[in-house]
């Protein structure tokens, strides 16, 4: 039976979705394929260039929603220009995923290192790790589109995970990072395949003879690493989805926001996790970015909705507070830590 392109799912037409699918598969081969088609490091410029030409896909997707997008709206309950709503909306959620993204690089780093991942394989690993947040995101997404449409107080809930999400990072301040558990990552691989010790080429499985001369399929340490990454988006989209919610219940833009910021933080991840220890002030601002996300859902849902007590906060001061909350971190930890980057400069030479 031909598939109807026409029909609607989560407010949208399916060829819209099968369109934005289409583009970001293209993207992905064009990355792996092309760009970075032989193994190797990738350096700190490459990986700039790489994060700016996924920016720029996103822009111009945001020039899609402004223009041509039709929104549903039963997601838009304000009325007004249905569109430029959309646009604010995806760019707030865009810039809020790329913040909240940021400490998620650092926990892949530390991954990258405890499975002694080499340089030259890591971008493979990212990439794939990108595929399984594609999915996972959905997953995520298309319930809590439909648990946020049905039941309404759940973005009570959402709140208070914001609220002490951000409370939580604001305590480990001054902190080292850690990486997740991946001792019963590793059991539970070896419950259905024996690991490597090391790693020897690219490949995630690999065929070596068993203690009888059998050849046997083994699983490496680049797998133990890629299921580890998606544990940790995985545990990181508790954070992020619920902060998404609180800008936009469109679903097309929750998913396409999220994608769109996935793909750029990943591709500047070789730049970011050299400098994982100038950031210093980094948790600072995400810890506020949370709070201030978490209260806006009561903001806008308890005290203006249901208790008329306030007027209603449109998603551009989400933006402008991501902006200024995260980017003002990220500006006062690299001038906190000038001469550590002088130094660096110094022993390079």
């Amino acid at each position: 039976m031909p598939i109807n392109f026409s029909a609607e799912f989560a407010g949208q037409p399916l060829w819209l979705w099968t369109a934005f699918f289409s583009v970001i598969g293209f993207v992905l081969w064009l990355d792996l394929a092309v760009i970075n088609k032989k193994d190797g490091e990738v350096s700190a410029r490459k990986s700039a260039l790489m994060w700016a030409g996924f920016a720029f896909c996103a822009l111009a997707f945001a020039g899609y929603v402004y223009f041509f997008y039709q929104p549903d709206p039963a997601y838009y309950p304000n009325g007004g220009d249905l569109r430029s709503q959309a646009a604010v909306q995806y760019l707030t959620g865009y810039m809020l995923e790329t913040a909240l993204a940021f400490d998620n690089i650092f926990v892949i780093s530390m991954i990258m290192a405890f499975f002694a991942v080499p340089p030259a394989y890591q971008h493979r690993v990212l990439f794939l790790g990108i595929m399984g947040a594609i999915v996972f995101r959905a997953l995520f997404i298309g319930a809590g589109s439909v648990i946020v449409t049905q039941l309404t107080w759940v973005l009570y809930i959402f709140a208070a995970i914001l609220i002490f999400s951000g409370w939580k990072m604001l305590r480990s301040i001054g902190e080292a990072h850690h990486a997740p558990d991946t001792g019963w990552i590793v059991k539970l691989v070896q419950r259905f395949v024996p690991v490597t010790p090391t790693i020897s080429n690219h490949n995630f499985f690999v065929r070596q003879p068993d203690a009888t001369g059998k050849l046997v399929l083994y699983a490496t340490p680049l797998f133990l690493a890629l299921i580890s990454i998606e544990v940790a988006d995985v545990i990181f989209a508790i954070d992020s989805v619920p902060a998404i919610f609180a800008v936009t219940r469109d679903p097309f833009i929750v998913y396409t926001s999220n994608i769109f910021a996935i793909l750029g933080l990943r591709s500047m991840y070789f730049m970011l996790a050299a400098a994982v220890d100038r950031f210093v002030y980094l948790k600072v601002g995400l810890a506020a970015v949370l709070v201030l996300i978490g209260g806006k859902i009561i903001w806008n849902f308890l005290l203006h909705k249901e208790m008329s007590l306030v007027p209603y906060l449109e998603a551009h001061w989400s933006l402008i507070a991501t902006l200024v909350l995260v980017g003002g971190a990220i500006l006062a930890s690299l001038w906190k830590t000038r001469n550590m980057a002088r130094a660096g400069t110094s022993a390079g030479h």
